[in-house]
């Protein structure tokens, strides 16, 4: 599909949901995640696989959880367009689990490294951040087209989540974290010769260790965050899990591969939990496939 195909699509369903309530929004994109996990054939091929292969889990168990992360990628989907629909509701929607966590931690004034995944609704839990009046910002993903990118931008900065740079930028996420604010990494992505090879869902997985060297050199905290989704509606529950260490980041010395063992560990918990909302479509173990042969 080209960029003007899929940004044309992407206008008609904005028009869509725009035409609905809430809830039927959110039923309507978990619908258009089946169809998309229908039409994708390949990619759902090479999803199972992974999940096969990561959970150890049959075919048959693969397949359900295959399908129900599309539906939920549809439904995340659909919620991150409607969601000034409820702007003013988010406290209802989202229940916080360890929210003194955060808060013991930005009073410290060096900052907060919130280490998520594509889990859940990771773009609702940002926005339920910053409406309870915590400085949050996210590292932006730059997409394939342009237009796509600046919409996430824009829909994120409507929700008070700033964007500190379109793809990882060392110096944008330390002045963030300077000023004494949460700044949200997902680090669940493949970055090739670029991280530190470490088990993820107990696989070789090359994980970027950004985030743990940010916070051995700042002292700012580093902790697990996840949003999850209750069921299949619209309702979330918001762990901010305590930091795996004691002062709340790597020590000096510490090595890279010990610090992300520890991080994945943390992600790969919650993925076990809530296996049908994390993004197995996406090729996790490419690279360290592509080692062991």
């Amino acid at each position: 599909m080209n960029k003007e195909t899929s940004w044309k699509i992407i206008g008609m369903v904005q028009k869509l949901l725009s035409s609905m309530p809430y809830s039927m929004s959110v039923k309507t994109g978990a619908f258009l995640g089946t169809l998309l996990w229908a039409g994708s054939k390949r990619k759902v091929d090479e999803a199972e696989r992974r999940c096969v292969s990561a959970l150890q889990v049959g075919v048959t168990g693969a397949r359900k959880i295959v399908r129900g992360s599309y539906m939920n990628l549809g439904r995340s989907a659909a919620e991150f367009l409607s969601m000034a629909k409820v702007r003013d509701r988010l406290h209802e929607l989202v229940e916080f689990h360890g929210e003194e966590h955060l808060k013991k931690a930005l009073e410290r004034g060096k900052g907060v490294i919130l280490l998520s995944a594509h889990l859940g609704n990771w773009e609702i839990g940002a926005a339920a951040i910053a409406a309870k009046g915590y400085p949050m910002n996210a590292i932006g993903t730059g997409q394939r087209d342009e237009r796509i990118t600046n919409l996430i931008i824009e829909k994120r900065a409507a929700e008070r989540v700033t964007t500190v740079s379109k793809g990882f930028d060392l110096k944008a996420a330390i002045r963030c974290l300077q000023r004494g604010e949460a700044l949200a990494i997902l680090v669940d992505q493949d970055v090739r010769d670029k991280g530190v090879v470490v088990p993820f869902l107990g696989l070789p997985a090359s994980t970027p260790y950004g985030p743990a060297k940010i916070a051995q050199k700042l002292h700012c905290s580093l902790m697990p965050a996840f949003m999850v989704r209750r069921g299949t509606s619209y309702f979330h529950d918001f762990y901010i899990l305590p930091s795996p260490w004691e002062k709340g980041y790597p020590d000096e010395n510490e090595d890279m591969e010990v610090s992300m063992t520890l991080c994945n560990n943390a992600i790969s918990e919650f993925i076990k939990k809530y296996p049908d909302q994390w993004m197995w479509l996406y090729p996790r173990w490419a690279s360290t496939e592509v080692r062991k042969k």
